[in-house]
């Protein structure tokens, strides 16, 4: 895709006015933001928000007050990890609020990645800390927040089928506090690599749910 039609598209999501909900998007949003994962975001993303590249996450399924809320970040420049300045600053610069509720609304609406297997015995160890957390750390469970199946829940993200490589990276830099997260941080601080490699397992199992 040239550069042109991406500054089209993202010029048609450059609409004014708050969105809280997506009874409230424009159709013009609602077109331009299908067309924008279509063709943009699809080159990292992968079709309908799934790929297999876990240096990028999934987005299909994804909770749309999270989504709303990142791409929000990106834009102001508040989420300051490494990846986020590289690859997202530059592609949430001009969009207004409409058109963020556009794309999150778009994602929210698809259907999930479906889960991997990998190592069986992590993944187990991960679904005990998922369910159970970790109390002689004082670490409480990730359902609590997350659900009981990881979907989401409003502002806190869908884990369910995301890659495990692309969990791990997230919570090392949230740990370091490269990547501000105030909850998860806390959650997480006292969690080992090899902890967070369970939990990653066991999340990239899951399928749709």
């Amino acid at each position: 895709m040239n550069t042109t039609r991406t500054a089209l598209l993202i010029a048609a999501l450059m609409t004014g006015g708050l969105a809280h909900g997506q009874e409230e998007i424009s159709p013009e949003a609602q077109k331009a933001a299908s067309d924008l994962a279509a063709t943009t975001c699809s080159v990292c993303h992968g079709t309908a928000g799934r790929n297999t590249s876990p240096i990028f996450p999934n987005l299909a399924a994804q909770t749309a007050p999270y989504l709303e809320a990142q791409l929000k970040a990106f834009r102001d420049q508040t989420r300051a990890d490494p990846d986020a300045q590289a690859y997202m600053w530059g592609m949430a610069s001009q969009l207004k609020d409409e058109g963020i509720a556009a794309i999150a609304a778009h994602y929210a609406a698809q259907s999930p990645a479906p889960g991997h297997m990998g190592d069986a015995k992590l993944a187990q160890r991960g679904h005990n800390i998922f369910e159970q957390g970790i109390p002689g750390k004082s670490i409480p469970a990730c359902a609590t927040c997350h659900g009981a199946k990881a979907q989401g829940n409003g502002p806190f993200p869908r884990l369910a089928g995301q890659h495990a490589g692309y969990l791990l990276k997230q919570m090392l830099v949230i740990q370091s506090a490269l990547r501000a997260a105030p909850v998860m941080h806390g959650v997480i601080k006292e969690l080992s690599r090899e902890q967070m490699l369970e939990v990653a397992a066991y999340l990239e199992s899951l399928g749709p749910n």
